[in-house]
């Protein structure tokens, strides 16, 4: 899969969906870098919102992960 094609199906799973996680964007998307992608993103135009959120991973510990979702003007 291409980098454009990559970008085009984040933008469309955000508008779908509200918002993406790096995890969305590997488990639905088979996307393994997406701050490397909103990054490119970014340079075409779009504006995101960054939010970060914390879980537990399976050994109970915290960890922090970016949801990207597309700002509003």
């Amino acid at each position: 899969m291409s980098k454009t094609n990559q970008r085009k199906r984040i933008i469309e799973y955000i508008k779908e969906f509200g918002s993406i996680t790096t995890y969305d964007a590997f488990k639905e998307l088979g996307c393994v870098c997406l701050p490397k992608r909103i990054s490119e993103l970014k340079d075409e135009g779009y504006l995101f919102d960054v939010k970060v959120e914390t879980s537990k991973n399976k050994y109970g510990e915290p960890v922090n992960y970016n949801r990207y979702s597309l700002a509003k003007e």
